[in-house]
């Protein structure tokens, strides 16, 4: 399938970037919890798909200057969504240090009994062990790569706009 014009390429970003979040949603209804690098992966999508909405509607409708714009955005956005991905992506790999708060959270305790129910209710998402690996790649390594995909995808488009 080829995409040709901006309305093509503005649409197929932001199915993508729906499908992407919904897809992280769907592995974390089946047990897979996310970690914190997880979770802060997910906010350039968040910022990403109302803007590709946008750019739907400005390449239908709107002056090509927004939608140039709204493209350019996007190819930052998921510039950086690339960038985040292949970070956790090298933590998981051990090729550097991840961020040491990759912890659950505890709340305040008045005792050490409650200190130990937390401890043993707690669900710890490690930022450096891959709850799954699909294809030789975990999560954040596929996020690398949609990233840099819808990235490639937004440039394409300030080009065509």
């Amino acid at each position: 399938m080829r995409i040709r014009g901006p309305f093509g390429i503005a649409l197929a970003i932001l199915a993508i970037a729906v499908a992407s979040i919904a897809g992280a949603f769907v592995f974390e209804a089946f047990g897979y919890a996310p970690c914190e690098l997880c979770l802060k992966e997910r906010i350039p999508y968040y910022a990403a798909i109302p803007i590709a909405g946008l750019a739907v509607l400005f390449a239908a409708r709107g002056p090509s200057s927004l939608l140039r714009g709204a493209f350019a955005v996007l190819a930052v956005v998921f510039a950086a969504s690339a960038i985040l991905g292949a970070y956790h992506a090298g933590v998981e790999w051990g090729f550097w240090p991840g961020p040491t708060t990759c912890s659950g959270p505890l709340k305040h305790v008045r005792s050490v009994e409650d200190f130990w129910r937390q401890l043993q209710s707690v669900r710890v998402a490690r930022c450096d062990i891959p709850a799954l690996r699909i294809l030789g790649l975990s999560l954040a390594g596929w996020n690398a790569v949609i990233s840099l995909g819808l990235a490639r995808l937004a440039v394409l488009g300030s080009f065509r706009a």
